[in-house]
């Protein structure tokens, strides 16, 4: 059997931070003492929900100001930065960012030697939009030791250009980061699963990509949180179980992140990557492909 040339343990956490500048410190406090746990069960790559450490449903712009801070400076994101040194891990979470007179639904990845970058949330969901400025970062893709990775958040799994995006660009995992609220009923199916949790699987099958999905639970301000974290194969099918939609849960999962680069032949005629019409569509996308990916 060939050794993984890229061995990753992930850890997807699902909880329920909570809205209220008096809830900044105890949303933080239960990321932190969570993303422990997940460390001690082995996971070198942990994925917080969006928004992790102020909670989702602000009620004004003022109080969605009330709730943001700088990155890299500021007190949420020292403190995780500090975890992943300490640990020596890969830590991915979500916060309400500031600059200037703007804010951002923006997630950090940070690493065992500190920050390594941001995503800006492009696609706004409902209410964002009377808070938060669209993402100005577009798509990037961070090169660690561990693999490629890259960052979407919530909304953005409904627009498929994203995952294909990122994919394309070289990303072995995608780390979502999620408030999954309503969508048109059924909220989930007969196997307990919401619409969210196949876009997700989806999206990693037709873009031979690793997702780890993180989702919170509860409710807050009366909306309703769905949960269903998890963590899809490039096959697209979860590895292991797709969490509960209200408990909190840490899922893990034993990956070789890099050998989402081996392009899926299906059979003797048909290859994902070499079948893609590039000619027809790349150039219209506006995106370049990592040079190592097959043309």
């Amino acid at each position: 059997m060939q050794e993984p040339t890229s061995p990753t343990r992930v850890a997807v956490i699902q909880f329920a931070p909570q809205v209220g500048v008096f809830n900044r410190a105890e949303n933080l406090r239960q990321s932190l003492e969570l993303a422990n746990e997940a460390v001690n069960g082995g996971a070198n790559l942990i994925v917080l929900p969006e928004l992790s450490n102020c909670g989702y449903f602000f009620c004004s712009r003022k109080d969605a100001f009330d709730h943001a801070e700088a990155i890299p400076d500021g007190p949420s994101v020292r403190a995780w930065i500090d975890f992943a040194c300490r640990h020596q891990v890969y830590l991915v979470a979500g916060l309400s960012e500031i600059e200037g007179v703007q804010l951002f639904n923006t997630a950090v990845l940070l690493g065992p030697d500190g920050f390594i970058g941001k995503y800006r949330k492009a696609h706004l969901w409902n209410l964002e939009k009377l808070w938060f400025t669209p993402g100005d970062t577009g798509f990037p893709v961070f090169e660690t030791p561990i693999g490629r990775i890259g960052l979407l958040i919530c909304w953005d799994i409904w627009f498929p250009e994203v995952p294909r995006i990122l994919s394309q660009q070289g990303a072995d995992i995608i780390c979502s980061l999620n408030n999954w609220v309503w969508t048109p009923p059924p909220l989930f199916d007969e196997a307990g699963k919401c619409m969210a949790s196949y876009l997700t699987m989806t999206a990693a099958h037709v873009n031979n990509v690793f997702i780890a999905a993180a989702s919170r639970i509860g409710e807050e301000r009366d909306a309703r949180y769905l949960g269903c974290s998890l963590i899809a194969g490039t096959n697209g099918w979860p590895i292991g179980a797709v969490a509960s939609a209200n408990r909190q849960e840490i899922l893990f999962a034993d990956i070789d992140l890099t050998s989402a680069r081996s392009a899926p032949i299906w059979n003797s005629l048909n290859d994902l990557q070499r079948d893609r019409r590039n000619d027809l569509y790349d150039q219209m996308l506006g995106y370049s492909r990592h040079p190592a990916l097959p043309r």
